[in-house]
């Protein structure tokens, strides 16, 4: 059908589907879409344990996404809630809630809200008031009524209980409110709905909090204040807990790999400053005042101020004419950049008297999720028909994201085994990551999957994000980072003044971007001579980020040695290196390799080397962490301090739970007396000694040291599996206070599992004997 279509329009036969890239088996990764950083319905969207939420059509839809459990289906504009009339007579289930934005309402929500008061149904709409219609581009919400008039509104239909929550509590103190509704801050946003829910009417709760992307564009523009304070999270002090990820959902959180397992670091490049993750109970946050993070224009006059120089000659490329249509495909993350560089190709070819076409496949672009840009140009507008690039017709695949860069609709357009691709390798973790503290993708397994696909003749892998930031000190350079290299390779056939011009036409961080271009030229040119300059150019990283998975088992032994030692002396190095080496020995005469000595030279230095009060005061004074600050922001900062250990913590007076209290610089002199008399740990001086916490860390140390005992008295090659995740069981226990606890008890059940799996191993051995 598709030669005889090709031959009545008298067309050339498309490339045959077959002749397109193949993907691997598998399928592909998805790179789902999240809320923005910051995005208020990382919060507002949540509902209490034992309640679900219906959807409707806004941002705020994509909960069914963080937790389909919770939040279940959706419905059209004006009918949100509307299937709870129907199910409400035949369930057991008493309530539900209704998320409505509030450009839903003001184009037909009402409707929906008026249908439930008329049924009198028990239903709680939350109105999700931000102020703009974001998912379309961050217009003003037709009508523009303000709290105070939707709810005198909904008090008009007859609804009775209604509440505000809101960010800032403060902004209603004279602002007159219908009779009978209170203003809540957003930490009691779970109280609130606990006791709503338990009404037997319609009820309303209007979540007031703005956007976080149109916040982010009114600072940048002056026209909202720029709050001056960014939070900081100390690496050292980190358990990797995730706490911080359940407390705010935020993209922001990235994963830090270090020798002593996974932190967390916080992008101050995407970060919008809505300071929920805070809220997890971890010292290791920091708030920092006055200071500005060291962002482009400084690293770009540094560049040019720098007594040593990239003097490396750069030759121009070879570049073929431009003959016939030629088309590429941009891969990246949505709200990065990505669709910027369509346009630069696209304007870039105007200026060179080409004609294109640009078909950017967003979704829902600006929110984390995949996006990819098809963009063709020809010398004659007659060689462009479809916008989107066929299958196997790619001429050149930018990847700025690898995940994106190895799903099928990225691979499939280019042609099998001879397609022509610059990629960046650094993983940039996914929405998932957000929820969960173990998240993992295989970095190798997605390159493995281009590298099947394009061959590697004109493959180029590198690690883009991280050589973008060192470069031109901001991660958003890897996009034009990433077509500079594309561009020296030959892989764009336009000129290189065109493309300059078409960057200084956008008159956006023109001097970054171009900075970013020639850099990404510099390194297609001659990697090695940009890694020796960027080597001299850099100061030596205070705290070593390295993967204990790249150290071998004596280097492993030997760092913790030296960390027991700086955090109690010699008091428990002599148990540490006997319980090792006995594991060692034993695993070594199984020929069995060391991943069970590695386990245990891991897991036992946890329990050992606990971040009690006495230890998270030494690592807040260990100089590291100035420098790692330093290395940070620039110009005088001021720190204060979030901790929850007695005398700074408080009770949530909803959920009983702890509660963080903020302290001022003046803490660091008590941390400074501290980490000198770190000997009294344990001692009746100890005012700490008997608190919950430390009793459970000297309940699952010497629970760990019997089990192990027990377990390496009859190692076997049978049981060798078993006691290695035993022996691994405490590296997911992590955080602290209640957090800590509460994965004890989780890591307890396991541990159970694992000692009746070992037993019942060792019988057929034992009859056997």
């Amino acid at each position: 059908m598709t030669e005889v279509l090709a031959r009545v329009l008298g067309r050339e036969v498309p490339v045959p589907a077959q002749c397109a890239s193949a993907p691997a088996k598998a399928p592909g990764p998805n790179r789902v879409p999240g809320f923005c950083s910051g995005c208020p319905h990382n919060r507002s969207t949540k509902v209490p344990e034992g309640s679900r939420a219906l959807a409707g059509i806004g941002c705020h839809s994509m909960a069914l996404l963080v937790n389909p459990q919770q939040t279940t289906t959706w419905s059209h504009m004006g009918a949100e809630g509307v299937m709870w009339l129907g199910q409400q007579p035949f369930t057991a289930e008493r309530h539900v809630f209704a998320n409505i934005g509030d450009g839903t309402l003001a184009h037909s929500g009402y409707l929906a809200i008026r249908q439930a008061v008329a049924a009198q149904v028990p239903i709680t709409y939350k109105v999700l008031y931000n102020g703009f219609v974001s998912m379309t581009g961050g217009q003003a919400v037709e009508g523009n009524l303000s709290p105070p008039q939707i709810l005198a509104g909904f008090a008009a239909e007859g609804i009775l209980k209604m509440a505000v929550v809101t960010d800032e509590p403060r902004r209603y103190a004279a602002v007159k409110l219908p009779e009978g509704v209170a203003v809540h801050d957003r930490t009691a946003l779970d109280a609130v709905q606990r006791e709503f829910r338990e009404y037997p009417g319609v009820s309303v709760i209007l979540y007031d909090q703005a956007c976080a992307a149109e916040r982010r564009r009114l600072r940048k523009r002056g026209k909202l204040p720029d709050p001056d304070r960014r939070l900081f999270i100390n690496p050292a002090v980190c358990e990797g807990c995730g706490d911080c990820g359940v407390a705010s959902n935020c993209m922001s959180i990235e994963p830090l790999e270090t020798e002593l397992g996974r932190k967390r670091r916080i992008n101050q490049g995407s970060c919008n400053k809505d300071y929920s993750c805070v809220e997890g109970f971890c010292p290791s946050f920091v708030s920092v005042e006055g200071g500005k993070p060291r962002r482009a224009a400084a690293r770009v006059e540094a560049q040019a101020a720098s007594p040593r120089p990239y003097t490396q000659a750069l030759p121009e490329p070879d570049i073929a004419p431009l003959q016939r249509a030629c088309s590429v495909l941009i891969s990246g993350i949505g709200g990065t950049g990505v669709v910027t560089i369509g346009q630069t190709l696209a304007v870039a070819a105007h200026l060179e008297g080409r004609y294109s076409s640009n078909l950017d496949v967003t979704g829902f672009s600006q929110k984390y999720g995949a996006v990819t840009s098809h963009v063709r140009f020809a010398p004659d507008p007659g060689m462009l028909h479809a916008t989107r690039i066929a299958e196997g017709e790619a001429d050149a695949l930018i990847g700025c994201d690898l995940v994106v860069a190895a799903s099928d609709e990225s691979l499939t357009r280019l042609p099998a085994g001879r397609g022509r691709a610059v990629v960046s390798t650094g993983l940039v973790p996914t929405s998932d990551f957000a929820r969960n503290p173990d998240w993992q993708l295989d970095p190798k397994m997605l390159i493995e999957r281009i590298e099947a696909a394009a061959g590697t003749a004109d493959l180029v892998l590198i690690d883009g994000e991280r050589m973008a930031t060192a470069l031109v000190g901001d991660p958003i350079g890897i996009n034009m980072f990433m077509l500079g290299l594309a561009w020296q390779r030959g892989f764009i056939p336009l000129g290189r003044a065109a493309i300059e011009r078409a960057i200084e036409l956008n008159g956006v961080a023109v001097a970054m971007n171009k900075e970013a271009f020639l850099w990404g030229r510099r390194v297609a040119h001659d990697q090695p001579a940009v890694e020796r300059h960027l080597k001299a150019e850099q100061p030596t990283q205070v705290i070593t980020f390295m993967p204990r998975q790249t150290r071998g088992l004596d280097q492993t032994v030997a760092h913790r040695i030296e960390h027991l030692r700086a955090h109690s002396g010699e008091l428990h190095v002599q148990r540490y290196k006997e319980l090792v080496e006995k594991t060692r020995q034993l695993e070594a005469g199984l020929n069995a390799g060391d991943v069970l000595a590695r386990a245990v030279a891991h897991n036992h230095h946890r329990l050992l080397a606990t971040k009690d009060e006495w230890e998270v005061a030494r690592l807040f004074t260990h100089p590291d962490f100035q420098s790692a600050l330093a290395q940070e922001f620039e110009g005088p900062i001021r720190l204060r301090f979030h901790l929850g250990v007695w005398p700074f913590a408080r009770k949530d007076p909803h959920s009983g739970k702890p509660v963080k209290g903020e302290v001022g610089p003046w803490v660091l002199l008590a941390m400074k007396c501290m980490a000198r008399l770190r000997g009294l740990r344990g001692t009746w001086l100890d005012p700490f000694r008997n608190a919950a916490e430390r009793t459970l860390d000297r309940q699952l140390l010497a629970q760990y040291e019997d089990d192990m005992r027990a377990a390496l008295s009859d190692l076997r090659a049978e049981t060798l599996p078993i006691v290695t995740k035993l022996a691994s069981l405490p590296q997911s226990i992590r955080g602290y206070g209640h957090v800590r606890e509460a994965q004890a008890g989780k890591a307890a059940v396991v541990r159970q599992a694992l000692l009746r799996e070992l037993e019942l191993a060792r019988e057929p051995l034992a009859r056997a004997a």
